[in-house]
């Protein structure tokens, strides 16, 4: 499992439009993985990318044609993911938002939460 941070390279109107941009940045990373994973002699039997933004998810999923009147506008270059999940190099599944491990990364954490991503990160 890997998770990144980065900035955004371009300004969004909306949490979904902002995921979308985000999503952009991820498929150099899903796509190498199970290509290293496999040049160690591991068998990869699925790839999946994880998002918390369910009306994200069809976008990534279908590509344009599930924008509505507030994604429409959105470019191409955005549907990179989509393009790799109809190739079937990876799958886009749910994850709560309350499960995001990367949220260690963006967020102050403390009690219940910050130790139970403090096991998951330290592998415990």
């Amino acid at each position: 499992m890997q998770s990144t941070s980065a900035k955004q390279k371009s300004s969004t109107s909306s949490s979904t439009t902002s995921e979308l941009v985000g999503a952009d940045q991820v498929p150099p990373v899903v796509l190498w993985t199970p290509l290293f994973m496999e040049a160690q002699g591991h068998r990869i039997k699925e790839n999946k990318a994880w998002q918390d933004n369910k009306s994200t998810m069809p976008l990534e999923n279908n590509g344009k044609t599930s924008s509505g009147k507030r994604t429409r506008a959105l470019n191409t270059r955005h549907f990179v993911m989509t393009d790799q999940v109809g190739r079937g190099n990876c799958a886009i599944e749910c994850c709560p938002t309350d499960d995001v491990v990367g949220d260690h990364m963006t967020k102050g954490l403390q009690g219940v939460k910050f130790a139970t991503f403090r096991k998951k990160i330290v592998g415990m």
